[in-house]
């Protein structure tokens, strides 16, 4: 009996034995997951793959889902799902990866990985489709041409993923007039011009970017029409006979304007149209340069040998279709003794010369008158008020400088004038 006993409870704790040993066994080879499931950036039109890392997968299979749609996309080694976008790769039965290709923006969302156990084992990774910029072609501006003083308003319509942010700035990285500032930089997608100028003209740079490369930019050009405008530094200029002379007139217009110099007696002296003067005037008596950078024209005028006939005003004329203008120069005759520091001088040149040769004067003789012919002003024309001009400059010259004169100093001043006058 006790033989019995020893025998069924030796049977008893070999079944129970096997039994924990079983279990515990079942427990240690059960699948698991090593680390989470890890979220996933791709550009577009890139792969993107998504990776499911399991232990002790033993008999199980492991399954990829898209969650959005609830559609199984692999179980086990073999792809469900009809997309030739979609793959799968294995490493050993332990890494499961999921291979999504040329990744478009409608495949960003959640993916989960999913062990066939029971219960279920699963875990969700994320897959992110970013979207490079793009400048799309409408409604973004094109070239314009606007005339000075309206309103414009350039766009530039971006898309990507991220939504991209939208600057403005100059090709040639000059600064924008913008209001009453200057710039470097306009943000946001549309920039508005009140009353655009000449000075707005270029070409712009409409530049997207979200962090994705690579940025993009759209070059927009603005052209501005105006009429002409001529800026003349010098409207006087004395030149002595036998001298040359250098005449300059600045001009501005949009379109481009046509220029040319006329003659006090009506001749025309056309400039050159790529800036190099003419071969017919080369050693001759006119040589007329055009200096053109933009909408801004320098045009200049050489006269060799003055003459007395070349005495006299001469126009600087700019035209294009929205109008025209012109700029005067005049010029005078001055005697050789008059010259000084150069073959041509302005008014303002002749005047501070009198003021030093009069001070000299004034220092070696305080007494004596000073000469009419030092100071005389011819005029082409020969008429009387260059004599008028040229008596009074004497007498304020010679009142100027006798400072300690007598009475019959003075008398005699008025006789010399007398005379200059009726003359």
């Amino acid at each position: 009996m006790k033989m019995e006993i020893s025998v069924l409870s030796l049977l008893f704790w070999i079944f129970f034995h096997s039994l924990i040993k079983g279990s515990i066994s079942d427990v240690i080879q059960m699948p698991r997951f090593v680390g989470p499931m890890e979220n996933v950036t791709v550009v577009s039109n890139r792969e993107g793959i998504l990776s499911c890392v399991v232990e002790n997968l033993g008999s199980y299979k492991v399954a990829f889902l898209r969650v959005s749609t609830q559609t199984i996309l692999t179980i086990g080694s073999h792809v469900i799902s009809r997309s030739h976008r979609i793959g799968l790769s294995h490493t050993e039965s332990r890494a499961w990866n999921l291979h999504i290709r040329h990744a478009k923006q409608s495949d960003a969302g959640y993916y989960m990985c999913q062990v066939n156990t029971d219960p279920m084992l699963s875990q969700l990774g994320y897959l992110q489709v970013v979207v490079p910029p793009d400048i799309l072609d409408y409604p973004t501006s094109t070239d314009m041409v606007v005339r000075e003083g309206t309103n414009v308003s350039l766009i530039c319509a971006a898309t990507g993923f991220p939504q991209p942010t939208v600057s403005w700035q100059r090709e040639d990285k000059q600064k924008i007039p913008y209001g009453e500032d200057l710039v470097e930089t306009i943000e946001g997608s549309v920039f508005n011009i009140s009353k655009v100028n000449r000075l707005h003209m270029g070409a712009y740079l409409c530049i997207a970017s979200n962090g994705v490369a690579p940025k993009v930019s759209r070059r927009i050009l603005i052209i501005v029409h105006f009429p002409p405008m001529i800026w003349v530094q010098q409207q006087l200029i004395g030149v002595a006979e036998g001298d040359d002379v250098i005449l300059e007139c600045q001009s501005e217009a949009y379109p481009k304007s046509i220029n040319y110099w006329v003659k006090h007696n009506g001749d025309i002296i056309v400039s050159p149209v790529d800036g190099s003067p003419i071969d017919s005037y080369n050693g001759e008596k006119y040589e007329p340069v055009l200096l053109d950078n933009a909408y801004k024209v320098t045009m200049r005028l050489t006269i060799r040998g003055i003459q007395p006939p070349d005495y006299g005003s001469y126009a600087c004329l700019s035209k294009n279709s929205l109008g025209s203008t012109d700029g005067q120069i005049k010029i005078y005759q001055i005697l050789p003794s008059a010259k000084k520091n150069g073959t041509a001088h302005s008014t303002k040149t002749k005047s501070q010369s009198t003021k030093t040769s009069r001070r000299e004067s004034d220092h070696n003789n305080a007494m004596k008158p000073q000469s009419t012919t030092a100071v005389q002003i011819q005029n082409p024309d020969g008429d009387s008020s260059s004599r008028h001009l040229e008596a009074s400059l004497f007498i304020v010259l010679s009142f100027c400088s006798i400072s300690i004169a007598n009475q019959a100093n003075i008398q005699k001043i008025f006789s010399i004038s007398n005379i200059l006058f009726t003359r």
